[in-house]
């Protein structure tokens, strides 16, 4: 007999909820800063993307707001169509060859989100008779783009460049396209690729490499485009995507790419074809803070080194601690230790959530401070001083 849906849904519920792992919708109310009001407390919010800290600069969304005023019936809240139909407003035009042009590249396409980008260009790009390689702690919407293609998917060690290799050997002559896909800095563990070495192996073997740059634009590269643009390799990568929804405090993503992939992406992606255009309101707001950004080196720096600053006073204080970039995660293990940590954190005005499979690997449950370029030196030296008492 078909067991009911709702009793097995309610079980299942139960069983996330004796592992640690249920979720609920949290609620935050007023933002000032890097603070923000949390069940009715102050706390200090550390577990924001808003790494540049654009998203709660007030003065620039005023000049935003400003300059829509003077653009009077420019600035539209709704889009109502696809951009194939009548959704193509100037203003993606104008985004598109700005972000074409600040890359040095042909063409550019901007999506809804990092997740259309995803789960639409590898569909459209990997057939058949194509191999997808894909770093194993790639985000999910690289791994759902990679299964929707029809295109043979494998992951490689994280970062491990030997066994990306071997798969790259082994597919010689077997494949029409082998396709690298990786994240520049990954988003649970902090870390960031060494880029170099990718576009070495990718040119050895013929591969295309697409680089997932979510949480390295605005925060790598001296005009905020990334750990490709820090490298040196903007020319090397075939296709780089970015997204506004973090360090750029906007909505939606990119891609950057060659005058002939953006033509083939425009007739073949599924999410691009099928999904209403972005707002005009949006897509002036990219492009402003866009502009903006690219002026920000002073707030990248202090980003880093805040990072830096703040990993060196939790490894000394005996924590485990991940990664090499302005993500700084703290391992706790067990999810009930990494929950606990995190609700002792805010009962001291410390907003830092815990992140638990299957996010990250069982067994790897973690703090997971995300930093912004307005944090003090006094705020994170009280933050490591909190976290190595609690977790002690």
């Amino acid at each position: 007999m078909m067991r009911p849906l709702q009793e097995r849904l309610r079980d299942e519920l139960n069983q996330l909820r004796q592992e640690g792992r249920l979720r609920t919708l949290p609620v935050p109310g007023e933002r000032k800063g890097a603070w923000l009001m949390h069940d009715g407390c102050r706390l200090l919010n550390l577990s924001s993307n808003d790494y540049l800290g654009i998203g709660s600069d007030t003065e620039l969304l005023e000049g935003y707001l400003e300059k829509c005023r003077a653009d009077s019936g420019e600035h539209w809240m709704a889009s109502t169509s696809s951009r194939l139909l009548v959704g193509n407003h100037h203003l993606y035009d104008e985004l598109e060859s700005r972000l074409a042009a600040l890359y040095s590249r042909e063409g550019a396409l901007v999506f809804n989100s990092g997740y259309h980008a995803n789960t639409g260009i590898l569909p459209a790009l990997a057939g058949r008779h194509d191999l997808i390689l894909s770093d194993r702690l790639n985000h999910a919407s690289i791994i759902d783009g990679a299964r929707i293609s029809d295109a043979t998917f494998m992951r490689y060690r994280h970062l491990d460049y030997a066994h990306l290799e071997e798969l790259l050997e082994t597919a010689m002559e077997r494949y029409r396209q082998v396709f690298i896909v990786t994240e520049s800095v990954f988003s649970m563990d902090g870390d960031v690729v060494d880029l170099a070495r990718l576009v070495e192996l990718k040119r050895k073997y013929g591969a295309m490499l697409i680089l997932d740059e979510a949480h390295g634009v605005g925060t790598f590269g001296t005009g905020g485009l990334g750990v490709s643009e820090s490298s040196g390799l903007v020319d090397s990568v075939d296709l780089i995507i970015g997204t506004f929804g973090k360090a750029f405090a906007s909505t939606g993503a990119y891609a950057v790419m060659d005058g002939l992939t953006r033509e083939y992406l425009l007739n073949t992606m599924r999410p691009l074809i099928f999904t209403t255009a972005l707002p005009p309101m949006v897509l002036g707001w990219s492009a402003f803070v866009l502009e903006h950004q690219c002026g920000m080196q002073q707030e990248r720096r202090a980003l880093q080194q805040s990072a830096a600053m703040l990993r060196q006073e939790l490894q000394a204080a005996g924590l485990e601690v991940l990664g090499e970039s302005h993500i700084v995660p703290v391992l706790m293990g067990s999810n009930d230790r990494a929950v606990d940590v995190a609700a002792a954190l805010r009962r001291n005005g410390v907003l830092a959530l815990p992140i638990r499979p299957p996010t990250v690997p069982r067994g790897t449950a973690r703090i997971r401070f995300s930093l912004r370029a307005d944090l003090s030196d006094g705020d994170l030296r009280h933050v490591a001083m909190l976290l190595a008492k609690e977790a002690s």
